[in-house]
C-alpha cells in the first residue's frame, strides 16, 4: 500500500476576513475530493488571515500513480486558487 501526501502553503492576500479564507478554504478542500478523490484538510494556519495550509493524500499500489494524482492537484491549485503558492511538498510512503 502507498500512501502519497501533498502539503500546500497557500497565500491569500486580498482576504478581509477569516471568514472569507474559510469559505475559500472549504470550497477548495471540497473540489479536490470530488475532482481527485483524495482526502483533502487545512492542517495548520487556521488562524492565519493571509495563509492557509492544505494537506491532501490519496492510498493506492503505485508510487508512480499517487505522485501522478498529486502533480495534478498542483496544477489545479495553481490554475484556481485565487493567491499565490508558497511551499509544496509531495511524498510517497509505503506500507
Amino acid at each position: 500500500m502507498v500512501v502519497s501526501m501533498i502539503q500546500l502553503i497557500v497565500e491569500l492576500p486580498d482576504v478581509a476576513s477569516i471568514k472569507e479564507k474559510r469559505k475559500i478554504v472549504k470550497s477548495l478542500k471540497e473540489r479536490l475530493r470530488i475532482k481527485y478523490h483524495i482526502s483533502a484538510a487545512e492542517v495548520d494556519l487556521m488562524d492565519s488571515l493571509s495563509y492557509a495550509q492544505i494537506g491532501g493524500a490519496v492510498v493506492s499500489n503505485s508510487r508512480s500513480f499517487g505522485e501522478g494524482v498529486m502533480q495534478k492537484v498542483l496544477r489545479f491549485v495553481e490554475d484556481e486558487v485565487p493567491g499565490r503558492l508558497q511551499d509544496v511538498k509531495i511524498t510517497s510512503e509505503i506500507f
